[in-house]
């Protein structure tokens, strides 16, 4: 019996882990060629979605150096970045057609 309850909770126990395994979503939106929030904290070593929501009736593009990433994000549409696991330290981003008011960073602890 021992045995079987051992089996069970392995079983589940790793099937919850799966289940929350890349529940790490963070979103930005902007706004007024701005990013809101312009600071993210995530966890170092866990890759992670960006969710960018362009709330302007202007196209922009999201771009960051840092990470190796540009994707255009339509006037009033949404994008999925995946950004695979980092260490820690900071990340810059920018929107590539608002520069000077478009700054961003995600910090990684």
């Amino acid at each position: 019996m021992k045995k079987l309850f051992i089996i069970f909770w392995l079983f589940y126990s790793n099937a919850f882990a799966q289940e929350n395994e890349g529940k790490n979503e963070f979103l930005v939106q902007i706004k007024n060629h701005k990013f809101v929030p312009a600071e993210i904290k995530v966890d170092a070593n866990k890759p992670f979605k960006l969710t960018i929501e362009n709330l302007d009736n202007t196209l922009e593009e999201f771009e960051s150096d840092d990470l190796k990433k540009e994707k255009l994000v339509g006037a009033n549409k949404k994008v999925i970045i995946n950004v695979q696991a980092l260490k820690a330290g900071e990340y810059k981003f920018y929107g590539d057609f608002h520069q000077k008011t478009a700054q961003g960073k995600i910090i990684v602890k």
